[in-house]
């Protein structure tokens, strides 16, 4: 099993929960965050006084998949979430040893 952590642009979180609807995935946790990277961020102007935003929202996307659905998932995320600007985020994918579910003390991908 493979954990998929995927930061991408807030407006493209429906787009890509959708598709990977699509594709048979169950269960994802979805988190606001903040960070930046090449963007640099960016000046705003709030009441005349111009300000620096380093840290631009984005969403982090978390989901376990099995081994032979990491490719597709990845693929499924990078066609959905692309804009084709800077920004557009980045996928990491982890091993995971082990997944249990509380409720019924499942192992493994039946926990999944």
């Amino acid at each position: 099993m493979k954990k998929i952590e995927a930061i991408i642009k807030p407006f493209k979180l429906e787009d890509v929960k959708e598709a990977l609807v699509e594709t048979g995935v169950t269960g994802m946790t979805v988190t606001d965050v903040k960070g930046y990277g090449r963007q640099q961020g960016h000046s705003e102007l709030y009441r005349g006084a111009e300000y620096i935003v380093d840290f631009l929202a984005k969403i982090k996307i978390e989901l376990i998949v099995n081994d032979e659905d990491v490719d597709k998932t990845i693929a499924t995320i990078t066609e959905s979430a692309k804009t084709g600007k800077i920004g557009d985020g980045k996928i990491f994918v982890t091993p995971i040893d082990n997944v249990v579910r509380i409720r019924t003390s499942e192992t493994g991908s039946e926990a999944v």
